[in-house]
């Protein structure tokens, strides 16, 4: 009796990720500071080694035909393989038959195979480092992948490690998988990288953002069933590419062009495989790895100033300790135009760097671009400082068209209250709408933490209330840049709500009863309050005396 295999595709990568993990636990590297890489590169490994078979099959009918097509492609004469090279798309990696799991496969036996399994991922990097590879600041290439298997500290044990790998490898394909979408490899993206976006919160790029915050600015920036094209898009803390790959998706991936930086060396190789997933591998080349606040890499064609685009995302890190380079930064006074936080003589860590984010991403926005930054919930009722400055300026210039206040606990890693605001540079907007959507969310526990998480109809109101500039009783409003300014620039949806007071008929009979009631429920505080007075007056005279 055969029992069919009805799992989805979806399951089965989940399978594989999971069995990649036990793998890294297996030979001592579960939550080392590496198996992020091992995890991602081999997971990449896959995918485009069955992209490469699913794309030259629909090339070449020999090779769709054929019983098992890594057979008959290393049968095949170079000119033919070359023919079918040539035809293939850019955004597909171009592997020879030795790059192939199937071959590594065969080789297993092999004394020294960990060094053939490094060797063929380093290869299939350098023969692909044109159009694969990402670059830091100083133009230095980054290669599609490096070598594994030296992370694990026994020699003896990593020839045994990579078959172990290939082994997970081989009784699992992608296929399925290439006719899937955006949301599929959100999903699958994110639970890949679940386990290593739980350490320093507080860091740069090590903010995850949750994907209903990503759709919600992705949806409010772009708007439904835009007709775009030749779009730009930004972030200078890109992270691993959540707001990105959100933003691309509203436009279509086929109309954009994105660009990024980042400090993170984990971010940019989590990126990297987020753009290839994502079918954004000609942007690869414009994703930098270095500090965005120091160096900025993309310039405009003066190669001076700050390179424009149509929409800049962000969610930067909120505090750290950036002393070293804040000098730097603040010999910069054009692009921070507000200033730069101090050092603070205890904690450093508290420097509010995510005021320096929010000033480069307005300094990035075309003429008639737009943005969002996550900031923390505190900044948009300041009243000092270099928050005060940007938030009077981003009101009086009526750069800022709009604030959503999160649910807390929304973040993965801190409980730090966020909100997200929204910039218009076209500056032509009337009402500002602000909304609260602190107490919206469900509660889950991930790990030994409370967090809460946006349901897919609390988004929907969300992005309905936003776009139709509703007021909603205690959640939204509307309003203008002179009301704004009148609350002192606050722009906390709560300060504008109406204080209700609540109206009710009473008889004069029920009227002095509930008086009576009050003046009882009093005068029984106050004795209570007596007693414990003297009482407390009667321990001190007998710790006095004694």
């Amino acid at each position: 009796m055969v029992i069919a295999n009805t799992k989805t595709i979806k399951e089965k990568t989940i399978e594989l990720i999971d069995a990649l993990k036990s793998t890294c636990q297996t030979y001592g590297m579960g939550n080392d500071g590496n198996e992020y890489k091992i995890i991602t590169q081999v997971f990449l490994y896959k995918f485009i080694n069955d992209k490469f078979g699913y794309e030259v099959k629909r090339i070449n009918s020999k090779l769709a035909n054929a019983p098992k097509w890594e057979i008959a492609y290393a049968e095949m004469t170079e000119d033919e393989r070359l023919d079918i090279l040539d035809e293939l798309s850019a955004d597909v990696p171009q592997l020879y038959p030795e790059y192939l799991i199937a071959n590594l496969w065969n080789q297993q036996a092999k004394g020294d195979f960990d060094l053939i399994f490094d060797s063929t991922m380093t290869d299939i990097a350098d023969k692909n480092m044109a159009i694969f590879a990402t670059q830091t600041t100083q133009n230095t290439k980054i290669p599609l992948f490096e070598k594994l298997t030296q992370y694990v500290t026994d020699e003896a044990q990593r020839a045994p490690f990579a078959r172990a790998l290939v082994d997970k490898l081989v009784n699992f394909s992608f296929e399925e998988a290439f006719t899937q979408h955006y949301d599929f490899f959100a999903a699958i993206f994110e639970y890949l990288i679940k386990d290593y976006n739980t350490a320093g919160g507080g860091k740069y790029a090590e903010y995850y953002t949750p994907h209903s915050i990503a759709t919600i600015m992705a949806r409010l920036l772009v708007g439904e069933n835009a007709d775009l094209h030749n779009i730009e898009c930004y972030d200078p803390s890109a992270g691993t590419g959540t707001l990105l790959m959100a933003l691309s998706h509203q436009i279509g991936e086929d109309r954009c062009t994105i660009f990024a930086q980042d400090i993170s060396q984990r971010s940019n190789k989590m990126l990297k495989l987020n753009l290839i997933l994502n079918g954004l591998v000609s942007s690869l080349d414009h994703a930098i790895q270095g500090d965005t606040l120091v160096a900025p890499y993309h310039k405009s064609d003066d190669g001076q100033s700050l390179r424009t685009f149509d929409f800049v995302v962000s969610n930067p890190p909120f505090k750290m300790d950036f002393s070293d380079t804040r000098d730097k930064i603040a010999a910069m006074p054009a692009r921070f135009w507000a200033g730069v936080p101090n050092v603070p003589a205890k904690k450093k860590e508290s420097m509010a760097i995510y005021t320096c984010f929010i000033q480069h991403v307005i300094n990035s926005l075309k003429k008639n671009g737009k943005g969002a930054i996550v900031i923390p919930t505190g900044f948009i009722t300041s009243k000092s400082g270099v928050e005060n400055k940007i938030l009077k300026h981003i009101v009086d210039e009526k750069i800022v068209y709009g604030c959503v206040s999160m649910p807390s606990n929304v973040f993965a890693t801190t409980g730090t209250n966020v909100s997200v605001l929204f910039f218009d540079n076209s500056r032509k907007t009337e009402k500002v709408v602000l909304i609260d959507a602190s107490k919206m969310g469900e509660e889950y526990k991930d790990g030994n933490n409370q967090k809460r998480r946006l349901r897919d109809f609390e988004i929907e109101q969300i992005v309905s209330t936003f776009q139709n500039k509703e007021a909603v009783e205690d959640f939204s409003v509307a309003v203008t840049y002179d009301e704004i300014k009148a609350k002192k620039y606050s722009l906390a949806a709560g300060q504008y709500f109406d204080v209700k007071i609540d109206y009710v008929e009473l008889t004069q009979e029920e009227f002095e009863a509930k008086m009576a009631e009050y003046t009882a429920n009093l005068q029984t505080f106050f004795d209570e309050g007596n007693a414990l007075q003297k009482e407390i007056m009667e321990q001190l005279k007998k710790v006095k005396y004694e």
